[in-house]
């Protein structure tokens, strides 16, 4: 039986869990202020502890894959048990992956993150669009069938972004708001929230774009990259509901202690709350 939509399984799990996503990033020197070695077992560690804090908690987890490739098979046997446990404990995973490719390649990574026979199978994934929306179709494709997920990149905070996704396509729009356009089309009809989400930098102080997409808007940067939940509302504007801020180091620093890393997600979503709601 295909599952619920991921639109409406995340609206649920925003709703009830809080509209939270909590990043699982190992990289060392986050591994070192835990006390725990930049290797497998540091890794194993680490990514077991905030499964276990979390994962009965938050709306969604989000594995960055690139912090458990560099460790090689090892490494990736840790990331597949996070995303069993994880999901086992009622948590969305999502994938961080930013795969972006074309034809077959595309169809190898859609297979990889979207497809419920891979040891990898996510609740989501990123996803690049720019090598045109178009190219995105076997993930689209692959998510439609499973009831997964995929995030569009769109409006990203690192400042080099903008050479590109600001850029101006032939008909005055710019590059991301094209890519938002072609969202807006897939999640058309959708109840209560469509599965193609983008991913839009809470540090951006105005998006600049119409973010009305009926779908899941990602804001990294809330944290360690300076952006708080009160910089939602003027980011997102009337979208805001649908945002599901990213969090990463702002929770990971409160470890090894899981209680510590409970207070803190917890208290981010609060606030998030707040801000959503006064917004």
């Amino acid at each position: 039986m295909t599952q619920e939509p991921f639109g409406a399984r995340l609206r649920h799990a925003m709703d009830t869990r809080g509209p939270l996503c909590v990043g699982i990033d190992p990289h060392a020197a986050l591994l070192s202020s835990w006390g725990l070695g930049d290797d497998v077992a540091g890794l194993e560690r680490f990514t077991r502890t905030v499964v276990e804090a979390l994962a009965d908690r938050v709306a969604v987890l989000k594995p960055q894959s690139a912090f458990f490739e560099r460790f090689g098979s090892r490494g990736v046997a840790v990331l597949e048990k996070a995303v069993e446990e994880a999901r086992a404990a009622g948590a969305l995973v999502l994938m961080d992956a930013k795969r972006g490719d074309i034809g077959s390649t595309m169809e190898a990574y859609a297979a990889t993150y979207l497809d419920k026979d891979s040891p990898l199978y996510s609740d989501a994934v990123t996803v690049s669009p720019y090598l045109g929306f178009g190219s995105l179709r076997p993930a689209l494709d692959a998510a439609a069938v499973s009831g997964s997920g995929v995030f569009v990149l769109a409006l990203t905070s690192n400042p080099e972004g903008a050479e590109v996704q600001r850029a101006t396509a032939a008909d005055g729009r710019s590059l991301a708001q094209v890519m938002l356009d072609h969202m807006a089309a897939e999640n058309e009809g959708a109840t209560p929230l469509g599965s193609v989400g983008a991913v839009v930098g809470a540090t951006l102080g105005d998006a600049g774009a119409d973010l009305a997409i009926n779908g899941p808007l990602l804001a990294p940067g809330i944290g360690a990259q300076g952006a708080t939940p009160a910089d939602l509302p003027g980011v997102f504007g009337a979208a805001v509901g649908n945002v599901v801020p990213s969090v990463s180091r702002g929770v990971l620093r409160h470890g090894p202690d899981a209680s510590g890393l409970r207070e803190a997600a917890g208290r981010f979503a609060d606030e998030v709350r707040a801000a959503v709601s006064d917004g």
